[in-house]
């Protein structure tokens, strides 16, 4: 091995990674308060998968993507939670807004993830580290959740300290210290290391980051490749020129349901597509936005999982011309009696409502489902959600 003695530049960023703790356990707790200290997940009890779980559920060996009927058995006196997808977002709203109040440059990984780029917040709110505090006080306070945060001086070294410092506490690298943080970690812990790579480097005696750091270059090119091996060889100096990406991210909005049983009949899984552009229809109306794509998802009984996406004439948030969307996905993928578990619908490539140009017909009436709809949104918000359904989907 060649040392190579060229530790990372002090750099002039202050970039931070904030990552919500299990956010969609802790949105449900901060309702919930009862269930505090105990093992909780939210998913189905028996059928679906688990999207998130606690901290107490975890020392059981549950985990996110988990069958829920393996976290039940692993945990039997863990309580499981349905998942509440509208509140989960109005909380993330809540906490990009809080995020926003800081700096301008956010760059959204998740729903409950997000670097930011402090470094000129610092003139207006003091240092970089009692901005991550008040981050994560004003989190609390308005949220009742918790988060964890890395500052350091890159995207790389903040994502790492965020993860150590769960749950709910906060890890500053300063440039000074990166190299001595990173170098005793296992190399699992670098971005694009899965199993296979981290099988190559252990195989070559390489299970520390230290150790890729005092790795010549051109060794690990030759075991991995030109880029991979530049690409690792930087990351264990910690050197991440990566800025944080303020671009918009493409938005999209959808839902999805798992069947009680596995079902191979057609009709059962089309009724369930309606439900389920409904209920992406009304999401969309109340943000306010019209999608020009529709996507469908269609998970089988052995969790193999497929998409399909069609594109629109026109922008819409119409549950009739979402469905119809979803149902010609649905009808290309010319399934014969497959066992079905899940399905999903979504609406993509979305645009503000007032924004959005729309074609209509010579002979259009002045109104019509659109107006339909948002008057059954206005029934629905007054008298519960039973108030105006569709006949195809009371049977349920």
């Amino acid at each position: 091995m060649t040392p190579t003695p060229a530790p990372a530049a002090p750099g002039s960023r202050s970039i931070l990674h904030v990552d919500m703790d299990a956010f969609y356990v802790s949105v449900e707790l901060a309702r919930r308060p009862e269930l505090r200290g105990r093992p909780v997940w939210v998913g189905g009890a028996e059928r679906g998968v688990v999207l998130a779980a606690s901290y107490e559920a975890r020392q059981s060996g549950v985990r996110s993507g988990m069958p829920s009927s393996r976290a039940r058995r692993l945990c039997p006196h863990g309580v499981p939670i349905p998942p509440d997808h509208d509140t989960y977002a109005e909380v993330s709203k809540g906490v990009f807004a809080i995020f926003s109040g800081i700096t301008a440059q956010v760059e959204p990984i998740s729903i409950d993830e997000a670097f930011l780029d402090v470094t000129g917040a610092q003139r207006r709110l003091g240092p970089a580290r009692e901005i991550a505090e008040l981050i994560r006080i004003q989190v609390a306070d308005e949220q009742q959740i918790t988060c964890s945060v890395g500052l350091a001086p890159s995207k790389f070294v903040a994502k790492i300290a965020s993860g150590q410092a769960k749950p709910d506490g906060l890890i500053e690298v300063s440039p000074h210290q990166v190299t001595s943080f990173l170098h005793p970690l296992p190399v699992e812990t670098i971005w694009g290391v899965g199993e296979s790579t981290a099988a190559k480097l252990h195989s070559l005696g390489l299970t520390q980051v230290g150790h890729l750091a005092h790795t010549s270059r051109s060794t690990l090119q030759r075991a991995l490749g030109m880029h991979q091996g530049t690409w690792l060889h930087d990351l264990a100096w910690g050197r991440d020129a990566r800025t944080v990406a303020t671009t918009a991210v493409e938005r999209s909005i959808g839902a999805q349901e798992t069947f009680s049983r596995d079902t191979d009949d057609a009709e059962v899984v089309t009724t369930e597509l309606l439900r389920m552009a409904a209920r992406t229809a009304s999401r969309m109306r109340q943000a306010e936005v019209l999608g020009r794509a529709v996507s469908i998802s269609v998970r089988f009984a052995d969790f193999t999982t497929i998409t399909r996406t069609t594109q629109l004439a026109t922008p819409t948030d119409v549950t009739d011309e979402i469905y119809a969307a979803a149902l010609r996905c649905w009808t290309k993928l010319h399934l014969q009696r497959a066992r079905i578990r899940r399905v999903g619908v979504r609406a993509e490539h979305l645009v503000d409502a007032d924004e959005a140009f729309q074609q209509f017909t010579l002979d259009a009436p002045e109104r019509g489902m659109r107006e339909a709809e948002r008057a059954a949104d206005a029934a629905v918000a007054r008298f519960g959600p039973h108030a105006v359904r569709r006949a195809r989907l009371t049977t349920r």
